[in-house]
């Protein structure tokens, strides 16, 4: 006797990714060998028979016939139930809102769960992680430099754990900023458990994001998925604080395999939490003392870097577009040659503030430092 042909059925291009997500041991390597052979057509898998799987590089009698038979394991009509009480929006990876960067990994996720909104500012995104058993220090300096990449408009993504990650997405949201927290959970479980108004704060402001479906709890398999997202959605991976095992290090080495700049901070050097980020450095990671060492990097990105000279004489830039704090900073100075505390004093923001400010009308070339930490704006004559 031959196969019994599958049925036939019409099936939404998301909701067969989501099946496709669900049939346990498909991971998405062989996701993307089975699209490949069926025409990038996910609903073509689902409806394919064991015999036509079996074809597939990867997928042997055992997985074919566990796809082929997907519907007798699969609960696909609970999970688009579930995805939509939650207010959930799953992404495929032929969505046109699915992070680019992500995409150009080698196994980026067949569908990403999210809750809150992606935006294209997110792909001007840069990760900050550090261990989970992080000291004062780590978690000062991780709040402190997502407080400054988020007040710049960079979005912070971080992993949502304990420690340096909790303290990235606090300071990014202590700059109204947006933040990213990519989970190694389903998205309806909270792990760690102390999180739970963090992360609603952070669908707020930014987007929860993860690959696995409804109900799946955290093990050892979820957390280098988890950091793998992380460092594929970023341009640039700051590694806080981590000891010589800390999975943050397992960021900071997907993050270089994907050829993105990975940026270490440096501690003391009696510190078993600093090594980690000591031998990144050693290995070639750029030393990150401030957020300038981070946006330099990518100076590029900011509207204006490219932008032609000023033609003679001219001081303003109508090109280019000022935040709040940029403006006030920009009004400040006039067209005199100042120091910090005058500009703090005329702009009425907090020294962070203008600090931040002044660094990013840096890189916008709109202002030029002078020695003496004294700072005037640019002209075509400077």
């Amino acid at each position: 006797m031959g196969e019994k042909p599958k049925r036939v059925f019409p099936m939404e291009t998301i909701e067969a990714l989501v099946a496709l997500n669900l049939i346990s041991g498909v991971g998405p390597i062989r996701i993307r060998h089975l699209l490949d052979h069926f025409g990038g057509d996910p609903a073509a898998i689902l409806s394919a028979s064991p015999g036509q799987l079996e074809r597939v590089p990867g997928i042997g009698g055992q997985m074919a016939s566990g796809i082929a038979g997907w519907e007798s394991g699969v609960d696909l009509s609970g999970e688009l139930r579930r995805i939509q009480e939650a207010g959930v929006t799953v992404l495929g990876f032929t969505d046109a809102q699915y992070p680019a960067l992500l995409k150009q990994i080698y196994d980026p996720p067949p569908v990403l769960y999210v809750k809150g909104c992606l935006t294209a500012e997110d792909a001007q995104g840069v990760a900050v992680v550090g261990s989970r058993l992080t000291t004062s220090y780590g978690m000062e300096v991780a709040r402190k430099l997502s407080y400054q990449l988020a007040y710049t408009g960079v979005s912070v993504i971080s992993g949502g754990a304990r420690g340096a990650d909790t303290a990235a997405h606090q300071g990014a949201l202590s700059a109204q900023g947006r933040t990213i927290a990519v989970l190694g959970t389903g998205i309806d479980r909270v792990y760690p458990s102390e999180n739970g108004d963090l992360f609603e704060r952070i669908a707020e402001r930014g987007a929860l994001v993860t690959q696995f479906p409804f109900g799946r709890s955290a093990d050892r398999g979820t957390f280098p998925a988890r950091n793998r997202i992380v460092a594929g959605m970023s341009l640039g991976t700051v590694v806080v604080e981590a000891s010589l095992s800390s999975g943050a290090l397992i960021t900071a080495n997907l993050a270089n395999d994907y050829g993105r700049q990975v940026f270490a901070v440096p501690g003391r050097i009696d510190s078993p939490r600093s090594k980690g980020c000591h031998d990144l450095i050693k290995k070639g990671a750029k030393l990150c003392e401030g957020i300038e060492d981070v946006l330099s990097e990518f100076e590029y990105r900011f509207p204006g870097s490219n932008r032609p000279e000023p033609q003679s004489g001219q001081q303003e830039f109508p090109s280019i577009t000022l935040n709040a704090s940029e403006q006030a900073v920009w009004d400040a100075l006039g067209g005199e040659t100042l120091e910090v505390d005058p500009i703090i004093r005329g702009s009425g923001l907090p020294p962070s503030a203008v600090q931040v400010a002044l660094f990013s009308l840096e890189l916008k070339r709109l202002v030029r430092q002078l020695p003496g930490r004294r700072f005037e704006r640019a002209s075509s004559e400077n």
